[in-house]
């Protein structure tokens, strides 16, 4: 295990590799090496300093994948305080509760987001802001709350500029800050990373220096990634698999990283092609939407060789053609979840296609596993499905102000219950069927919807498929399957039932289809089954109120 922190790693790899650029925004034309990287986050800790923010303070971060959003990152990695991911898309109610919950001092956001204005709702959230003497807010919500910075020199009131947060660092000196970067210990907490949400209020993910940059290592070693390797991270930097997968895997290496604000699928494809990336990360909908561009056979991607497919279950169709279309024969899919910080499975770059593309491999180094079932807690045996439970460095050190839940993931053996659906083979290797609440009960029959969208993207018309349950007065559940055609194709609901008929079972064939252009999303990138499920609900005319 690396006994580092984030900052030390930062200064190794400047160390090691001065001269490599560390990070590129394409849009932007900003290129810097490992070296100004090192001085710049060296800059801003000392800001954050030089701004009466310490150790341990809770700072939360709202934006897109912004320079600063990087920056901050990594100064506070450097000297102490505690990064509060914010996800994109909040709205009002949202960041009134991660910030009163997160106890966060300070907010650190962007102007707007898809056109959505931050500062009308943290004006909305505080009144008092613009009356308030910067640095100094007084809001009895969020009695804690004292600093508001934008990412960017327009001039708000009550809230610094960016030019005046980063003027603090000349009120600090370099003893200063290397006497706060040598107080760090790797088990202190450097993240908080807010779950989705989907069930109940988010909860907050508390992760240590040891957690994420051990992570961050293993799954880079994976990739076989060197100093000579560029990244292409278009994944948002709020979600760990920006900040870790992305981010810090690349960091940990010595890689570049090359940044994109926003996914774009055109963006993306002229990143890869313009700056030679060797690796492309992202969830399956934005591989989905990079292969089916209109414009996709008018880029060069040869220069890929490895990549991360992961954040939701990975389609195998769209794995192959990421590895033969894309030229990323090397790509790898990742496993894991936030409260693991988060990966806890990983393919390998030499393991057999079939495993490739079929599993999500095997545990990470120093990672226990086992499957269980969640009614009697028991393991079940090779190829059995069951609950998949992990233990290891990579647990969090537990949900922020939330003993209960805390205790409710992790048993009092140190294991964390991820909720998901898994099998393992002989050999060790891992397949994900999906979430135990996702799963569907026809006629005492336990269908995984996994199984049967794997089947259905087999289909030359269809691009993506998401299966959900619903009730039925007979059965229990029902299947209903929402498809997106591929541009130009047509398929009716008879004729893709006749190309189930003597291929599945006849109960796992889908009793309702509901062809559609998108998916309901989080910002992300994952599919939100349970919006799906309410719509199917909607549809079917089974909802009731």
């Amino acid at each position: 295990m690396i006994e580092k922190t984030v900052g030390q790693i930062v200064r190794d790899m400047a160390h090691s590799y001065g001269d490599v650029e560390a990070y590129v925004y394409p849009e932007h034309q900003i290129r810097k090496t490992y070296r100004e990287f090192d001085q710049e986050t060296d800059d801003l800790a000392k800001a954050f300093i030089g701004l009466g923010i310490r150790k341990g303070e809770h700072v939360a971060i709202w934006s897109d994948n912004k320079r600063e959003w990087l920056l901050s990152q990594y100064a506070t990695g450097k000297m102490g305080a505690v990064l509060v991911t914010v996800n994109t898309n909040y709205q009002q109610a949202e960041l009134t509760y991660l910030l009163e919950q997160s106890d966060a001092t300070t907010l650190i956001l962007g102007e707007e987001f898809k056109g959505t204005s931050y500062i009308e709702i943290i004006n909305a959230i505080c009144p008092e802001l613009s009356a308030s003497e910067k640095g100094n807010l007084q809001n009895s919500k969020l009695p804690h709350l004292k600093r508001v910075i934008v990412m960017s020199d327009n001039d708000y009131p009550g809230i610094f500029t960016w030019s005046e947060f980063a003027a603090y660092a000349e009120q600090v000196s370099d003893q200063t800050l290397e006497e706060q970067f040598a107080s760090l210990h790797i088990d202190d907490v450097i993240n908080i990373q807010y779950t989705s949400g989907t069930t109940g209020f988010p909860k907050g993910v508390m992760l240590t220096h040891s957690n994420i940059v051990n992570n961050a290592q293993l799954i880079g070693d994976y990739m076989k990634l060197t100093e000579k390797d560029r990244v292409c991270i278009p994944v948002p930097f709020f979600h760990c698999f920006g900040c870790v997968l992305g981010t810090l895997a690349a960091v940990t290496h010595g890689a570049t990283m090359v940044l994109l604000e926003q996914f774009d699928p055109l963006k993306v494809l002229r990143a890869v092609q313009d700056e030679k990336c060797t690796a492309l990360h992202g969830v399956p909908t934005m591989f989905i939407a990079e292969l089916n561009h209109p414009e996709y056979h008018t880029f060069d991607t040869s220069s890929l060789r490895t990549g991360i497919m992961a954040g939701s279950p990975c389609p195998i169709e769209v794995m192959k053609k990421v590895i033969h279309d894309m030229g990323a024969d090397e790509i790898t899919i990742c496993y894991g979840q936030t409260e693991s910080s988060p990966v806890i499975t990983q393919t390998r770059p030499d393991d057999a296609i079939e495993k490739r593309v079929a599993t999500v491999g095997k545990p990470h180094p120093g990672v226990e596993v086992k499957i269980i079932d969640p009614l009697t807690g028991q393991e079940v045996a090779s190829g059995e499905p069951g609950e998949l439970c992990t233990r290891g460095y990579l647990i969090m050190k537990g949900y922020y102000n939330n003993d209960e839940a805390t205790e409710a993931a992790i048993d009092q053996e140190g294991w964390l219950h991820t909720g998901d659906i898994a099998v393992m083979d002989e050999d060790g290797y891992i397949a994900i069927t999906g979430r135990i609440k996702d799963m569907i009960i026809r006629g005492g029959e336990n269908i995984y919807p996994r199984e049967i969208e794997e089947f259905l993207y087999q289909h030359p018309a269809i691009q993506d498929v998401q299966v959900v349950g619903v009730p039925d007065a007979k059965y229990g559940e029902e299947l209903m399957a929402w498809i997106i055609l591929k541009e130009g194709s047509a398929l009716t609901e008879e004729e893709l039932r006749s190309y189930c008929r003597g291929k599945i079972s006849h109960h796992k064939i889908p009793k309702y289809i509901e062809f559609t252009d998108a998916y309901p999303m989080t910002a992300s990138g994952k599919i939100q089954k349970y919006v799906l499920r309410e719509r199917s609900l909607e549809k079917t005319g089974m909802k009731t109120s």
